[in-house]
């Protein structure tokens, strides 16, 4: 018999009685229940590894402080180079530094040293007045020492501003 010929079933050497179709095994029906499981249970193994290695969006913590240390040295910097006072102000929702010319402080716009805000999340530890503000004067040296906390999530680093000006970042 032909492959073409009626009652085929279109494999070589074998075909089926005519007017009976061949019957089909379960394995050949489908995908078991138990094939399926395993299945789904290794997509979401893949899927929760996947969201674990992604970054928050928001950044570390850690390199949010070290920004924020990094802006305020650069504003000790020109205070030294430009030899005029220039202060960094803290509020809880972000940060900006002001110079002093003709005698008032005024916003500096250009970058670095526009204002920024903090990340979301971020929480900042200030005292009741919710705003500190330390000035570096033209020798370089700050009028206080301050003590930035900052948290997020369990993350929690303090950005410190000694009386000499120096700027320094520590990982709690």
């Amino acid at each position: 018999m032909r492959i073409s010929d009626p009652g085929s079933d279109g494999r070589r050497g074998r075909s089926a009685p005519a007017g009976r179709s061949r019957p089909t095994p379960w394995r050949d029906a489908g995908f078991t229940l138990l094939e399926l499981m395993v299945v789904i249970t290794l997509i979401g193994l893949a899927s929760t590894a996947a969201l674990l290695a992604m970054p928050d969006p928001r950044g570390r913590l850690i390199d949010e402080a070290e920004r924020f240390a990094a802006r305020t040295r650069a504003a000790r910097d020109q205070a030294i180079i430009g030899a005029a006072p220039v202060s960094v102000w803290v509020t809880s929702g972000g940060y900006g530094f002001d110079a002093r010319a003709a005698g008032a402080w005024v916003p500096v716009s250009e970058k670095p040293l526009r204002v920024e805000r903090w990340r979301d999340g971020t929480r900042v530890g200030l005292p009741p007045a919710g705003r500190e503000r330390v000035t570096f004067d033209p020798t370089g040296a700050a009028d206080k020492a301050l003590d930035l906390r900052l948290s997020r999530d369990r993350a929690a680093a303090a950005v410190l501003v000694a009386a000499d000006g120096r700027v320094s970042v520590e990982a709690n």
